[in-house]
């Protein structure tokens, strides 16, 4: 695999949608493999500013779906993470870390998420 950075509008492709910037932000943050299960609170609190005990089930679904049948997929395609299903485990390859400049950029200017992002547990 090629060491140099990913073009930008890749990076911006991938920073389209709000859901996908907290998978990056935390991963960005936690350097380490996480499961689609810290991945999916993280996005609840960020996304409904609420925890996982005051919210439905059929929201809870609705981002575990949505991050496995659509955001997920969408990272492992470019190769910034791999993805395994049977742990439920997302992990940051090293074309993640290439990302760095343009992500934090990005990042860096998303209002929503000005204040970083934690793990949620």
């Amino acid at each position: 695999m090629s060491k140099k950075p990913i073009a930008f509008e890749t990076v911006l492709d991938l920073c389209r949608n709000r859901r996908r910037r907290v998978v990056l932000a935390v991963l960005d943050g936690e350097r380490r493999p996480l499961t689609v299960n810290d991945l999916r609170r993280t996005v609840l609190t960020q996304t409904h500013q609420t925890s996982v005990t005051d919210v439905s089930g059929g929201v809870l679904t609705e981002i575990r779906l949505s991050l496995r049948h659509t955001h997920i997929p969408k990272l492992e395609s470019e190769g910034v993470i791999e993805y395994d299903p049977k742990r439920k485990l997302v992990r940051p390859t090293d074309r993640f870390d290439r990302l760095q400049p343009q992500l934090s950029a990005i990042l860096g200017a998303d209002p929503e998420l000005e204040d970083g992002i934690e793990l949620r547990i």
